[in-house]
């Protein structure tokens, strides 16, 4: 995942990273209106651009002497030339690596060029032959690209990230790195691998999603001075455990378990009893007062691997008050569809997961009770189109499935997404180590069990990602290969109990 770091000003850690995520036509609404107000001469933004990469480069890099700058030909590239022309006047050996000659340039971008070539700078063309002679790098600068990379990479702008990556020194990208698409995430083509990432004005959404988590490596930001207007509504929210863990009041002291909610789970198919199980611990772990099984006959009780956990035969009363979640181990077959029939009609709070939206695609229905938390191949059933349609454009899916399904949507991945039909969320929490079965079960029992105690459809599925993705994380110290679902039940405990 992203690491997201902090807020900088001027290469020093302040606040923690903002909340707020832009799209790249509202960061230039931003830069406009700054210019309306500050005068025409947008070139100063450009400059302190510069000036707060250089104390950015010294401050991570602090050894670092010789800097190969790679530029490109918009004002991505300006703010390279001006980052190397501060770099010289501080003593410094800034290489400038011209995707563009410099006489070729247009606007702010050719005005910080002739400024550098007027201070003494010399130019070298992004060309094999003129880089195998340089010396070598101790910090290499992607000033290639900025936020209007829309299209997939030329062939030559291909070559040079190519080059970029291929360098054995640290990579800090001006921005976002080259070849990141800033509204979707998605790489367009070739994508720079950077080790630090340092962006302008706002945090852009497409930089804590899909492909953006291999390339923009620990993420800080610097506004520049430039302050979003109190009426211009981000486009999405960021949020993460530390941000939300407020919400986890402690209970009253004459709490008993009846006020912490009633859980059914449905799934645990023949074989697949693993899922239940664990999306059931999930459940007792985050809180709720009382949790039942209802999984096939023939399996052995649950209550032989976790005593606290009831079970539920076919059959039974089905008004039994309570948080559903239906999906988890429950199959394709005649049992299982007979169990999402006589679950999907209910009146509770429902969360749908693995098998229960491969049926959901099956026979779609609008409803408002309900939490689906799909990962992208489940998505991509949902929407009928290919897994490719849906990581191309991570933000447009999880609002299409919104629409179409109704309720909250959690779309699953790298740069977790939620939307409720009134905002999109992105939970930065989690890693790679999650990349296992049983993690998805786990969420949600953790979903249900925060819906069973009295929080919002919405607030359960942001809290719940921001919980699981924590407790990855802190399960992940010890390696995250070979992490298994089940490491995260201690954490989950821990979390759900904060200490303010």
């Amino acid at each position: 995942m992203v690491q997201v770091i902090e807020d900088v000003v001027s290469g020093n850690g302040g606040i923690s990273l903002a909340q707020p995520l832009w799209r790249t036509e509202q960061i230039r609404s931003l830069e406009r209106r700054w210019a309306e107000e500050k005068g025409p001469d947008t070139y100063a933004l450009m400059e302190r651009a510069g000036g707060a990469l250089c104390n950015y480069a010294r401050h991570h890099w602090p050894q670092s002497h010789i800097w190969w700058i790679f530029v490109g030909p918009g004002n991505n590239g300006g703010d390279g030339y001006v980052l190397a022309r501060l770099a010289r006047r501080v003593g410094l050996d800034p290489i400038v690596i011209a995707a563009r000659a410099p006489e070729l340039l247009k606007g702010d971008a050719r005005r910080a060029a002739d400024a550098w070539l007027a201070a003494g700078g010399g130019v070298t063309l992004a060309q094999e032959a003129a880089l195998s002679s340089l010396p070598s790098a101790d910090l290499v600068v992607d000033a290639l690209l900025g936020t209007g990379v829309h299209i997939p990479l030329s062939l030559a702008m291909t070559k040079i990230v190519a080059t970029i990556n291929a360098l054995h020194a640290p990579v800090l990208a001006v921005d976002l790195p080259s070849g990141l698409n800033a509204d979707t995430g998605r790489a367009m083509g070739a994508l720079v691998r950077a080790t630090r990432t340092l962006t302008f004005i706002g945090i852009k959404q497409g930089m804590l999603t899909g492909d953006a988590v291999d390339g923009v490596g620990q993420l800080d930001c610097d506004p520049l001075g430039v302050v979003p207007d109190a009426k211009l509504i981000p486009a999405a929210l960021r949020i993460d455990y530390p941000g939300l863990k407020a919400q986890l009041t402690p209970r009253p002291r004459s709490a008993h378990k009846g006020d912490n909610g009633r859980v059914l789970l449905v799934g645990g198919n023949l074989g697949m009893q693993g899922a239940i199980l664990l999306a059931g611990q999930a459940c007792l772990r985050a809180g709720a007062g009382l949790v039942r099984l209802c999984q096939h006959p023939d399996l052995l009780p649950a209550s032989l691997v976790q005593p606290e956990l009831m079970g539920w035969q076919t059959g039974m009363d089905e008004s039994w008050p309570g948080v559903r979640v239906l999906g988890p181990g429950l199959g394709q077959d005649e049992w299982g569809l007979a169990r999402f029939e006589a679950t999907i009609e209910c009146k509770e709070p429902l969360v749908l997961d693995a098998d229960g939206l491969n049926w959901l695609a099956h026979r779609p229905r609008h409803q408002d009770n309900w939490v689906l938390t799909p990962h992208p191949g489940e998505a991509a059933r949902l929407l009928a189109c290919s897994i490719d349609e849906i990581e191309g454009d991570r933000f447009a899916t999880v609002t299409r499935l919104q629409l179409r399904y109704g309720g909250v949507v959690l779309l699953k991945g790298a740069g977790t997404l939620i939307c409720d039909g009134q905002g999109t969320f992105l939970c930065t929490e989690g890693n790679p180590g999650m990349a296992s079965g049983g993690m998805g079960d786990l969420l949600s029992g953790i979903i249900a069990a925060l819906l069973a105690q009295g929080w919002s459809a919405s607030m359960a599925a942001r809290l719940g990602a921001a919980i699981h993705g924590e407790a990855a994380d802190l399960a992940a110290a010890e390696g995250e290969r070979g992490m298994l679902a089940s490491d995260l039940l201690p954490w989950i405990r821990r979390l759900v109990n904060p200490t303010q």
